[in-house]
């Protein structure tokens, strides 16, 4: 059995369902060793909660890094989710050249964006150290949204296929070598992934789910690596992750008054069978 080593940078929401609660386990159901790198630390995730408690860990990563360096630790792959600010960007540059393997992967969800707006505390100059480090990427996962602040394009809620490879084009430009773009959808009522990969487009379609919810872009992610690592061609991957985030969605929705996050772990064996 090939043994993969993972690490995952992103933010612990200690309640939520989001991040980096979701990237270990999901991951780790794959089958791959993840290890962490927590950019943050929140009591719960933004959204919908108030007086929430946050610890900026920023100042911690170099040091961390320090350590692994001096102990030779590397990793498989590396894949990054949300971070904080220009400085957290800037250290995962540097981890990336400094603790990946030979043949690391390197995976950069650029969580920045959503519905034609930047998170709140985000800014162009955030936006422009992002697309540095999408250029350094083997995988990057946008939205549109994120797609358009990447690529200085006009954001549309209508658009077509022209529009969408556009989009890829402009993306493959900054150096992002395979590009998986989320929440293309061409028809009512239906949803996808556009996966583009050594000049090839390829797309998948699923239904749309009237009410989504908050963190199933990090579920999406995080299944989507976990399904690459362990063999999937990008394609299957994204095909993988699309299935078992609509069946997240679909658990949550039977749920009464659970409305912060998506229940993902009752499905896990669904997402372990789809990589059988």
């Amino acid at each position: 059995m090939d043994y993969k080593k993972i690490l995952t940078i992103q933010d612990i929401s200690c309640v939520g369902q989001c991040s980096m609660t979701v990237a270990l386990p999901i991951i780790s159901a794959c089958g791959i060793e993840t290890c962490v790198l927590p950019s943050a630390v929140l009591s719960t995730h933004t959204a919908g909660f108030t007086g929430f408690t946050f610890r900026d860990l920023s100042d911690d990563m170099p040091a961390i890094k320090a350590h692994w360096y001096r102990e030779n630790i590397t990793f498989d792959a590396i894949y990054t989710g949300y971070l904080g600010s220009t400085k957290q960007i800037d250290y995962v540059a540097d981890i990336f050249s400094t603790c990946g393997g030979c043949n690391c992967v390197k995976i950069v969800d650029p969580a920045m964006a959503d519905n034609g707006k930047l998170y709140p505390g985000f800014d162009g100059q955030y936006a422009d150290a992002m697309k540095k480090l999408c250029s350094l990427a083997d995988y990057v996962l946008p939205n549109i949204t994120e797609a358009c602040f990447l690529t200085d394009t006009e954001y549309k809620t209508s658009y077509d296929r022209q529009y969408i490879e556009l989009l890829i084009s402009k993306l493959a430009n900054l150096g992002c070598a395979n590009i998986i773009l989320t929440g293309v959808s061409y028809v009512a009522g239906k949803t996808g992934v556009v996966v583009y990969e050594a000049g090839k487009y390829s797309y998948y379609e699923h239904d749309l789910m009237p009410n989504s919810c908050h963190g199933t872009g990090d579920i999406y992610a995080s299944a989507f690596v976990g399904s690459l690592m362990r063999g999937k061609i990008p394609y299957e991957a994204a095909k993988i992750a699309a299935d078992y985030t609509v069946e997240c969605i679909k658990t949550t929705q039977r749920l009464d008054n659970h409305w912060y996050g998506a229940a993902f772990e009752p499905v896990l064996g669904k997402l372990i069978e789809a990589l059988a």
